[in-house]
């Protein structure tokens, strides 16, 4: 008992150490002006939903519920009340994928691994190079739905209803494709575990959100023209609704293939797959079947980033390759089963393909005029309207009315609609570019009722005057 202890003492250790890290690389790439538009629609979303008032979200124009159906951003919202910062994401999500080792090591345990063998499992699953991708890139309630994911397993395997209901209600509040993962888990739960119970619970639940998320409450809350825009332009090529594209499924299998066996499919999976290919075994990788609608969702996507390990679109496929790897190493099926061999395979994955480079590359790019950022976004006294760049957003979203500049919506119907308007000339954002930022401010220059406040470095900051 006192040894097992002593264990999970090291594991809290790892865990506590794992989401410090996390989250000092989250803060970090945030306070360097590296956080996209994403960062900016939970931190509205989140913190209107604290304020009392409906998450509309003024970058998409529709309520949070009508983006994923994600309802765990209401409980995340009682975080705001003790005191409203984007930093509670960061902590939540850091927090999260950190929490992820705890559940991995009780499953290593419970499959029949040593401590020995189970806390080099622990490393294996904090190292993998996703965990610390995802984490940096923004936010998304994904990464709380991965130690959900293992909590679920551990609870069915270990005959605790109340608690796998619970897990699977956290991954369905997520996002309403998961509900996918969650049905396809349930089938290996029933078929693969044996685990009837358990693997009808998770089939019933994840069909029925399935509907009820993309019949119901998406439509309900983003209107039609949102769930087209928002869920199917990745896979355009495949038609704009669900029947339309079961139909280009079923009847033109060329089209697909084409789309599957792919260059870009094959880098892909070799990168998913290299950093724990050591520990896959053909006889024991059933847990991976959990996987395969998120796989698949990505395989079949006609957009890169989802394609992509910066981003976090593969999160889901992460508890079932720990899985497959837990029952390899049990029936000592797989090649690498040396301690000490698995952990140096996990640093070398994690130094080769985490992106903590960045910080010493594309996240230091905006320092040239970051105190005339600083500056400017100080000024910002009110809760007033703010028109910006998709950079600077994030970092002023705690109003019910901010946009920023983009180049596939050029025209601006209405700049009296704004109080404040901040643009940086030098680092227009993503979306923009320096031209297309030149004209804006010549634009507002023409207007009467704005005054230029504050300009250094190519930083403008515009102020509606007062009637």
């Amino acid at each position: 008992m006192g040894k097992k202890l002593n264990q999970l003492s090291v594991v809290g250790w790892m865990i506590s150490v794992s989401a410090l890290i996390l989250f000092a690389s989250s803060c970090l790439r945030h306070e360097l002006f590296n956080s996209s538009g994403d960062l900016g629609v939970f931190d509205q979303a989140v913190y209107l939903i604290s304020q009392g008032k409906p998450p509309i979200l003024s970058f998409l124009g529709f309520h949070i519920l009508g983006d994923h159906a994600a309802g765990i951003l209401y409980p995340i919202a009682l975080l705001y009340k003790i005191y409203p910062h984007v930093y509670w994401l960061f902590a939540v999500q850091s927090f999260a994928l950190a929490f992820g080792a705890l559940p991995t090591w009780y499953l290593a345990r419970q499959a029949g691994l040593t401590a020995n063998q189970a806390i080099p499992m622990v490393i294996v699953y904090l190292l993998y190079p996703l965990i610390y991708n995802a984490n940096l890139f923004d936010f998304h309630p994904d990464t709380i739905a991965v130690p959900a994911l293992l909590w679920a397993v551990l609870a069915a395997r270990l005959g605790q209803v109340g608690w796998f209901c619970l897990s699977i209600l956290i991954v369905l509040g997520c996002k309403a494709v998961l509900s996918l993962t969650v049905a396809a888990m349930g089938i290996w739960l029933w078929f693969f575990e044996k685990r009837r119970l358990y693997g009808a619970i998770a089939i019933i639940s994840g069909i029925t959100w399935f509907l009820i998320a993309n019949k119901v409450i998406i439509p309900y809350f983003g209107s039609e023209a949102a769930t087209l825009n928002r869920h199917f332009y990745r896979y355009s090529y495949l038609g704009n609704s669900f029947p339309e594209m079961t139909k280009i499924l079923l009847t033109q299998p060329g089209l697909i293939l084409g789309k599957v066996f792919s260059l870009t499919n094959l880098e892909y999976l070799v990168l998913l797959l290299a950093p724990v290919i050591w520990g896959l075994s053909p006889q024991e990788i059933t847990p991976l079947f959990s996987a395969i609608p998120c796989l698949l969702l990505n395989i079949l996507a006609d957009h890169r980033s989802q394609k992509n390990l910066i981003y976090h679109y593969s999160l889901p496929i992460i508890p079932f390759l720990i899985l497959a790897i837990i029952t390899g190493l049990a029936t000592r099926k797989v090649w690498l089963q040396n301690k000490r061999a698995i952990i140096l395979w996990s640093l070398v994955a994690f130094l080769a393909l985490a992106k903590f480079g960045y910080f010493g590359s594309q996240h230091l790019k905006y320092l040239d005029n970051w105190q005339a950022t600083r500056e400017a976004i100080a000024l910002v006294k009110t809760q007033g309207n703010v028109l910006t760049t998709d950079l600077i957003a994030p970092h002023l979203t705690h109003r019910q009315l901010i946009k920023f500049i983009s180049t596939d919506f050029p025209k601006i119907d209405d700049l009296n609609a704004f109080d404040y308007i901040l643009l940086n000339v030098r680092h227009p954002g993503w979306s923009s570019t320096s031209e297309f930022a030149t004209n804006l401010i010549k634009q507002v220059k023409n207007q009467s009722n704005f005054k230029l406040q504050y300009q250094r470095d190519d930083m403008y900051f515009f102020v509606k005057k007062l009637d």
